[in-house]
């Protein structure tokens, strides 16, 4: 979905493709078909932009195979889809049954990071449409906080600078303009958006950036026009935004509270959970370790990094930090000129919810999907944006 800044300029809104588990080209090219399509029908629109995930297996297939690649840009274009994002931060094994601390791995002082992030970007500079030269790829906040020494960091600092140096030769190449954003999220490396600022700073080139994911930003207590402003002033670009709700308990020390939040307690993702108290902000690495005895100080609100439908918060007593992406938007695009020209909505975990919460037929998805980019395009009209065929 395209809409039209008032400055003039053109914003992308995108729903990401990493809810339709898929680790081949073949499940890519399913994706399309039996999801992404639907959901543009169901819109009633013409055209509707996904931000792609891509597994390492279903990347080098297409980056090794022209023919392969050409078939994909024209089956996008065949159901009325278009690609300028990309999501780079889970390598493989997303739609695995318990995915938790693999998704960091591998991380930035990995050589097959950097790999497959090329690989990314030769083919994303493929599938962009005609009219469109710039593309994002949003990936991992350089790694989890653990085992990540000095010897680690130089790497990544290296890999990263090597990644910059290989998207300008690629612009040379090609004339689209490609940018990686590094997506703050809780317990790793980068956990805020202020944690982001030094290490993009070293690397000091306009083509590595952030991607600020509102659901994270949320989780670490962030405050949205604080952390906007602040990037903005390090003069570190945000590549793209995820448009994302997090899990939100006002008295998490209340029984009945607590057993709401257990019913969001699942084998598959990890729930980073925070809450912020006098000291700081005080965390437990997943949701089950916060409801377990006194892991986690329980006088003030927790939040969970659980992606929770935009269209539909929790039921009572819990709520989602919707008021947080409200926020965060009115800042990035609600200005004289956008911040970012790339929104996703990004929630991945609709088979993570309590079971009478998830869609039990594929229609039932995309009708939640399509309810998800509808409110998104409410709030960014309601912000002045006018909506493009």
């Amino acid at each position: 979905m395209r809409f039209r800044h008032p400055d003039g300029s053109t914003v992308h809104l995108a729903y990401c493709t990493n809810v339709h588990p898929a680790e081949t080209l073949d499940g890519v090219l399913a994706q399309l078909r039996d999801h992404c399509e639907p959901v543009r029908r169901r819109l009633g629109r013409d055209r509707l932009g996904i931000g792609l995930w891509l597994a390492r297996d279903a990347a080098h297939a297409l980056v090794t195979d022209p023919s392969a690649l050409r078939g994909l840009r024209t089956e996008l274009e065949h159901r009325g889809l278009e690609v300028v994002t990309l999501n780079g931060f889970p390598y493989e094994g997303f739609g695995a049954e318990e995915v938790k601390y693999r998704v960091y791995h591998p991380d930035w002082a990995d050589p097959e990071r950097l790999a497959h992030t090329t690989d990314l970007a030769r083919v994303l500079a493929q599938l962009l449409p005609d009219d469109v030269t710039e593309g994002s790829i949003s990936t991992l906040p350089l790694a989890w906080r653990t085992a990540y020494d000095q010897e680690r960091a130089t790497a990544a600092h290296t890999a990263l600078t090597t990644l910059a140096e290989r998207l300008d030769a690629l612009h040379e190449l090609t004339g689209r303009s490609l940018r990686i954003g590094l997506e703050p999220e809780p317990g790793c490396t980068v956990e805020t958006t202020r944690d982001a600022l030094a290490p993009l700073t070293a690397i000091g080139h306009d083509r590595i950036g952030i991607c600020v994911d509102t659901c994270h930003l949320a989780t670490s207590f962030e405050d949205p026009h604080t952390a906007l402003d602040a990037l903005a002033q390090a003069r570190v670009p945000i590549v793209k935004s995820q448009l994302s709700a997090a899990l939100h308990a006002e008295h998490p020390h209340l029984p009945e509270v607590r057993a709401a939040l257990a019913a969001f307690d699942e084998p598959r993702f990890l729930h980073q959970t925070r809450t912020l108290t006098a000291a700081g902000l005080r965390g437990t690495d997943d949701l089950g370790e916060a409801l377990a005895g006194d892991a986690l100080p329980d006088a003030s609100p927790w939040r969970a990094h659980f992606h929770v439908p935009l269209h539909a918060a929790p039921a009572a007593p819990l709520t989602s930090t919707l008021p947080v992406l409200r926020a965060a938007l009115t800042r990035l695009v609600g200005g004289p000129h956008p911040l970012t020209h790339h929104l996703e909505v990004e929630t991945y975990t609709w088979q993570a919810l309590p079971p009478e919460l998830r869609p039990r037929a594929r229609a039932q998805l995309v009708d939640g999907i399509a309810a998800e980019l509808t409110l998104a395009r409410d709030l960014l009209t309601d912000l002045g944006l006018k909506e493009l065929p």
